[in-house]
């Protein structure tokens, strides 16, 4: 009997569990892809469970009801069509954007009474925008943008009390900017659009370029200075000696001549001959090291290394020459050791080479480089300058750059870089280039953004070096560099590299972390390839998991993270400087990819088989 009992009660327990699908829900959504043309990767089945296996569908705790649908780039086409979606009357959060969806705004959806989140970018969505957005009252994130609608921004935009991101972009909105005094809200984007009038006084909190591309008349009593454009980042102009100065000059120079010519023979004297060093076999670790005597000409005045108030290393010019240096790398501005001083320290050496500015000018920069304290910015410890020689000093890190952690030998033994540890890369080199571009009064550019000068500091996040660099060397022409992939179109003279170049060169980090492939790269035909006409390409005929990493295909639950980062990485490496986002902004738009509660990358490992990914 008791048998009978317990059997009973399972039978119970399973009908149950079949009674909580959400049958009802269930056939909307299947009618809704049915009546659309959509990715064969869909794996929408009658026979299967919505809550359980359906992609891009999430149900709530009892799974009675569907509250969140999620199809990036799912290849959908054609409008939406009516009585299908507006069914979900639980439905939390809608994400459809990248794909190829037409037609007006939906007019069910504002039966949609518990929406949250909209995503509608990037489809083909053409004319005005809903009039009462007051149905959604608790509406935190609206992004139409990327789209044809017209007609004018309503008014009932500023009844959404909760809302924190309003993105409109790219469309052809036209009329004057409603006074949106939504305390709640933290994210603006109205750029190129086509609308008039003046900014509001609520909404002058965001930055210009949230505003860009309109018609907008620049009132100075009511817009920001730098209202519509963006202020120009370039060092400020040096100063013209004048006449009585150089006389002045001359004058020094004359008296002085004889006591430099004594001096001269003095130090010629004294100089070290390091040509005459030999390169050093060690027969333990079998790693070649270089002497830094074999590559250097400088004098022995210990004085001359100049440490930053804050640093703690102790030692003079002879005791880093006498350091034997593996070479870590040879780059764009110089070759990199890795020192090992005689008191166990050791440090990241490079020595500078094509340097076209003097001494006072590279002191200067020196100077504004060492005052940067960010824990994503590598810190100036020490830098040495003379006629033949100019040495910087960092810290080494052990781990090497993101560039040879990222491109290092694949296979077996090899150690994944995985989805948290390269969004980590990304979100701190986001903020370290962001602190940069907040120095020098908001005029001081890197100018030199690559993974081989980007390392991992000690909670994993990227930590940006080799700064301000750009300006002090020669300009660099050669087009079959690696480098060249992270340079911006507009650049032609890499000491004048600006905000907006930056941006570009993190932008082709992004899709580097991505794809895992290099800026420029041969495929198998030998043939050359640029990284961001390659994922415009791909992104221009279908949204594919070609794009990514095959690496990353092994994790389960990141496909929405990785095509939000796509996104930003391809607005960052846009052609046009204009279109490119600030910094700031892209750290913002970064932060918000991870959400709560989501498992790790390594967590979330499939260990049953690969996820079919039909978005990029």
């Amino acid at each position: 009997m008791d048998k009978n009992l317990f059997l009973l009660f399972m039978f119970s327990a399973v009908l149950v569990s079949v009674e909580a699908e959400p049958v009802e829900d269930k056939q909307a959504l299947l009618d809704f892809l049915n009546r659309m043309n959509h990715s064969p990767h869909i794996n929408w089945d009658e026979n299967s469970s919505v809550c359980q296996t359906w992609r891009g569908v999430t149900c709530n705790t009892d799974q009675t009801r569907v509250i969140e649908i999620r199809l990036p780039g799912a290849g959908l086409s054609g409008p939406i069509p009516p009585n299908t979606l507006n069914r979900l009357s639980a439905l939390e959060t809608v994400s459809l954007r990248l794909n190829g969806i037409t037609g007006f705004f939906p007019d069910d959806f504002s039966e949609l009474k518990n929406l949250t989140s909209l995503y509608l970018q990037s489809n083909k969505f053409s004319g005005p925008l809903p009039l009462d957005f007051s149905v959604w009252s608790n509406l935190s994130v609206l992004n139409l943008s990327n789209n044809s609608f017209n007609g004018s921004i309503p008014f009932s935009i500023a009844n959404l009390t909760h809302l924190s991101s309003l993105v409109l972009a790219n469309n052809s909105l036209s009329g004057e900017i409603p006074d949106l005094n939504i305390h709640s809200l933290q994210l603006l984007n109205l750029a190129n659009n086509n609308l008039s009038g003046v900014v509001p006084k609520s909404l002058l909190r965001f930055p210009s370029s949230a505003f860009s591309g309109n018609n907008l008349t620049s009132n100075t009593s009511t817009l920001p200075p730098a209202f519509p454009m963006h202020p120009p980042y370039t060092f400020p102009p040096k100063k013209t000696k004048g006449l009585s100065e150089t006389a002045l000059l001359g004058i020094i120079i004359g008296v002085c001549a004889l006591g430099f010519a004594v001096i001269a023979v003095v130090m010629i004297l004294c100089c070290y001959d390091f040509a005459a060093s030999g390169v050093k076999e060690s027969v333990k670790s079998k790693k070649k090291e270089v002497s830094m005597k074999a590559e250097s000409s400088a004098s022995r005045d210990k004085n001359k290394i100049v440490f930053f108030e804050d640093c703690n290393l102790a030692f003079d010019l002879e005791d880093l020459l006498r350091a034997s240096a593996e070479i870590l790398g040879k780059g764009t501005f110089g070759t990199t050791y890795k020192a090992a001083l005689e008191d166990a320290t050791t440090v990241a050496v490079k020595r500078l080479k094509e340097v076209t500015v003097g001494k006072r000018e590279f002191e200067q920069q020196m100077e504004v480089v060492g005052k940067i304290k960010h824990e994503n910015v590598d810190a100036l410890r020490a830098y040495y300058y003379s006629k033949d020689e100019k040495l910087v000093v960092s810290d080494y890190y052990h781990q090497g750059s993101v560039s040879s952690i990222l491109h290092g030998k694949r296979g077996e033994g090899r150690t994944n870089l995985d989805w948290d540890s390269r969004l980590k890369i990304a979100i701190g080199t986001a903020r370290g280039i962001a602190h940069i571009h907040t120095q020098q009064g908001g005029k001081l550019v890197h100018g030199n953004i690559k993974a081989s000068n980007i390392f991992l500091n000690s909670q994993g996040y990227g930590c940006v070096s080799d700064i301000g660099l750009a300006t002090l060397m020669i300009s660099i022409p050669s087009p079959g560099t690696r480098a060249m992939g992270y340079r911006a179109p507009e650049v032609t003279d890499t000491r004048k590299a600006m905000h907006p170049s930056d941006v570009y060169s993190f932008g082709v980090l992004l899709l580097e972390l991505l794809t895992g492939k290099s800026p420029i790269y041969s495929s198998e035909g030998e043939q050359i390839v640029h990284l961001v006409r390659w994922v415009n390409s791909v992104v221009r005929e279908e949204w594919t998991a070609e794009v990514f990493d095959v690496e990353l295909l092994r994790y389960s639950h990141i496909e929405e993270e990785m095509v939000e980062m796509l996104q930003i990485g391809m607005a960052c490496a846009a052609r046009m400087p204009e279109q490119r986002p600030k910094m700031s902004e892209v750290v913002t738009m970064m932060e918000a990819i991870h959400p709560e509660n989501r498992p790790s990358s390594t967590e979330s490992r499939s260990e049953v088989s690969t996820p079919t990914i039909y978005v990029t």
